[in-house]
């Protein structure tokens, strides 16, 4: 937690830090569904995360119908319950850097296979349902061997962990906002005398799950924007040079490139 706090010792990143955290949001911007046993990122590692994901569920669902108040849904509170909230996100990222700082390495690579699963089934979510486990772990299993083949003893920063799975919940929750059940990412601070408020645009800003509008605008919004800051983590990694050559705006070369 002293490393989290240390925003300072954000602005000397490693390559390694960059690519390690870049694969942690991009993981973590699935975790939280991890509350609903038939979600797509509960099946990432088959009966092992199912098991995991029901367990997360009973316990969102006990949570919710012990701090509910009257004005709250009558719902079962599993799903969209606890791991939708900024404490589960700060929680999930304080824990990940406690996790990196107390170990020697090896916690590092078992939170990137992890991590590097959720993102990878997140992308081929359409994989055989028989097989695709498997193949899931695989694949994270050679990521985070190349990781660590091409990065070998580079410096890696606790803090940027811990704020990348922050990130990449926060990212969740806020494209659960914008449908038409909204996200009580809040809790457990009471709105209109509800700590599940759920939080929204108006609802005709609001969109339906897996509707026209996600699939035409905010997939392809995330898409672009996934591209955009893979380009620039590779930039920080040296791995695409070309990016200085492009006739850019300072202020966003400055970005890019911050040193």
């Amino acid at each position: 937690m002293t490393a989290l706090a240390d925003t300072h010792a954000l602005g000397q990143l490693s390559p390694k830090t960059w690519v390690v955290g870049a694969t942690l949001a991009s993981g973590a911007a699935l975790l939280p569904d991890i509350d609903h046993p038939k979600s797509t990122v509960a099946s990432t590692f088959g009966s092992v995360s199912r098991g995991v994901s029901a367990g997360i569920s009973g316990f969102s669902g006990f949570l919710y119908r012990l701090t509910r108040t009257k004005r709250d849904s009558d719902r079962e509170g599993t799903h969209r319950g606890f791991t939708h909230t900024l404490v589960f996100a700060v929680l999930a990222g304080l824990i990940t850097t406690a996790i990196v700082q107390s170990s020697e390495g090896t916690a590092l690579g078992v939170l990137m296979f992890f991590f590097a699963g959720l993102a990878v089934r997140g992308i081929m979510h359409t994989w055989s349902s028989r097989s695709d486990a498997l193949l899931i772990a695989v694949t994270s299993l050679v990521l985070t061997a190349a990781c660590w083949a091409w990065a070998g003893d580079q410096p890696t920063n606790a803090a940027a962990f811990g704020v990348a799975v922050m990130i990449g919940c926060v990212a969740h929750f806020i494209g659960d906002a914008i449908t038409e059940q909204g996200c009580p990412m809040l809790w457990p601070v009471p709105l209109g005398g509800k700590t599940w408020y759920p939080v929204a645009p108006p609802k005709k800003m609001r969109m339906r799950t897996g509707g026209k509008v996600e699939m035409a605008l905010v997939g392809p919004g995330l898409t672009i924007a996934a591209v955009v800051l893979s380009c620039v983590v590779l930039y920080r990694v040296g791995a695409a040079p070309w990016l200085a050559e492009l006739d850019l705006p300072p202020e966003i070369m400055a970005w890019i490139n911050p040193q």
